[in-house]
């Protein structure tokens, strides 16, 4: 093993085995991932190093940092920068080949938000209201109905399209509908606020 090897802060050989390359930081960031960008020339085994501890640049993000470490391909090592265990480190895991890795049922659920959403209701950055789902505009959707008036499940269907407003109505997530009777329903205190907040949303909705 060496230190400072051709720009690699630590090189290592054993036999006929690839070398191993692990680059040093005092915690995880950025500048220690772009380190790594051409190592991978070097040697299929390359680590990423940094001192354990507060300012590791884990702090509750660790699984998102090994996450993203072994798309990469990179293994991770944590370093102790205590005195008393100088030398004392820990192999959170080893290099891997590096591949995203698709989730077909999150994949599913994004492909669903997509045809299911009406048009292209936000803004990146914005701020003042929550991001507009496709659930937020079925729930909009019956808002503007029941902003009318009172009515059960069936007219709700017939006038809004909205195919199974029971559900919606039931779970009632954002609190903006009420029961009043058996299967009837009207807009609870907090939905006459939401159809005014939204208003541009409901008719954008409701004419599409």
């Amino acid at each position: 093993m060496k230190a400072e090897v051709l720009g690699c802060d630590v090189v290592a050989y054993r036999g006929d085995e690839p070398s191993v390359i692990v680059e040093l930081k005092t915690r995880f960031n950025l500048d220690l991932l772009l380190q790594t960008a051409d190592r991978f020339a070097l040697s299929e085994r390359v680590y990423i190093a940094f001192c354990d501890g507060l300012h590791s640049g884990l702090k509750g993000r660790r699984w998102g940092v090994l996450k993203l470490c072994r798309m990469l391909g990179l293994g991770v090592l944590l370093v102790n920068p205590s005195e008393k265990c100088i030398g004392y480190v820990t192999i959170l895991q080893d290099p891997e080949p590096g591949q995203p890795r698709q989730n077909p049922r999150r994949a599913g659920r994004l492909l669903k938000e997509f045809i299911e959403r009406i048009g292209d209701p936000n803004i990146g950055g914005m701020t003042r209201r929550p991001f507009i789902t496709a659930y937020r505009q079925t729930a909009l959707r019956l808002v503007a109905r029941l902003e009318i008036g009172e009515a059960n499940a069936r007219n709700i269907v017939s006038e809004t399209g909205v195919s199974e407003p029971s559900t919606v109505l039931q779970r009632n997530v954002y609190g903006w509908f009420e029961r009043v009777a058996r299967g009837v329903y009207g807009l609870s205190p907090k939905g006459r606020p939401a159809a005014d907040q939204y208003r541009e949303v409901v008719e954008r909705v409701i004419a599409a």
